[in-house]
């Protein structure tokens, strides 16, 4: 009789993300079950990733979000374990979550993404880095954001100075540094890559000002999901083909997601998630889905990819 393989989820974490992580963590599972793999769970929040147990785990199944889970630290620990895991691995999750350094890899490479000015809060106050912004001419609506968090964390869209005063006074009690971005309107359209092959396109309505944290995760917000995106067959392979570029120029394997704006006839990328959820709401299931792709095979086509980055 075949040994069955056995497979740590590891889920929850210290993140902002972690319900998040939580609710992915707990859809994997019962699939990982369901493929006939043996299952154990780690939650970081209550045992420390460098105490997993090395003999008794064959494959990790990364189900966090957010800080610690998708930004390297995590797969560095996994790499040290020398235990094959599931996702990206140390460089091109930290790349990928830092949005700086993805946009300057974006733009070196000749992907079209927003304007952007990356701004500290320590050495500059709000009044001067408003006149940044203004010698910058940068029209409003502009965005600001952090530089390392995902969902939509703490994200303003500030369409008057008055605005951006307030923003940049709550942003400055979390975090040292922060992303200006030009506001693009537009399609929100977002594509699903499942080891290095993009599967679909789908667009998103977001009843609220944009799509932010409740409108990805709350039912309430009643966020209308297009699939496949309203795109001509053209710009429909076009946007595929850029995210499949973007996750090989990345570094990234396994699944991730690409998110983009298509205003006035072109697409700009925002970002590329490495970790994107697994929710009954997250939208690479319900891509999958519409492909034909069941959550037990999207899940065994992420863990065939678990590996090690030598």
């Amino acid at each position: 009789m075949k040994k069955r393989k056995k497979v740590l989820v590891v889920l929850g974490g210290l993140s902002r993300e972690r319900e998040v992580s939580l609710k992915s963590g707990k859809a994997c599972i019962k699939a990982i079950k369901n493929l006939g793999y043996l299952v154990k769970t780690l939650d970081p929040k209550n045992k420390p990733l460098n105490q997993i147990n090395k003999n008794q785990t064959d494959i990790i199944f990364n189900a966090l979000h957010g800080k610690y889970g998708e930004d390297g630290i995590a797969q560095s620990n996994f790499e040290y374990l020398r235990i094959p895991y599931t996702h990206s691995g140390v460089i091109s999750s930290m790349n990928s979550m830092d949005k700086v350094i993805s946009k300057n890899i974006f733009i070196s490479n000749g992907i079209l993404t927003p304007r952007f000015l990356h701004l500290n809060l320590i050495d500059n106050d709000i009044n001067s880095i408003k006149s940044i912004i203004k010698k910058k001419k940068f029209k409003l609506p502009i965005v600001l954001k952090p530089i390392r968090e995902g969902s939509s964390i703490d994200v303003n869209i500030c369409s008057n100075y008055s605005k951006i005063s307030s923003s940049l006074k709550s942003l400055s009690k979390n975090y040292k540094e922060i992303l200006c971005e030009e506001f693009i309107g537009g399609q929100e359209i977002q594509v699903a890559v499942i080891n290095k092959k993009a599967i679909g396109s789908i667009e998103l309505k977001p009843k609220r000002k944009f799509y932010d944290y409740k409108a990805k995760y709350s039912k309430s917000a009643k966020t209308t999901h297009i699939m496949p995106a309203n795109l001509s067959k053209k710009n429909y392979k076009k946007v595929m083909k850029i995210a499949e570029r973007v996750h090989k120029i990345m570094g990234c394997r396994g699944v991730t997601r690409s998110d983009f704006k298509f205003y006035k006839n072109k697409f700009y990328l925002l970002e590329i998630n490495t970790q994107p959820g697994m929710t009954s709401l997250s939208l690479v299931p319900e891509i999958a889905k519409y492909y034909n792709i069941s959550f037990e095979s999207l899940i065994n086509k992420i863990l065939s990819d678990a590996s090690l980055h030598k």
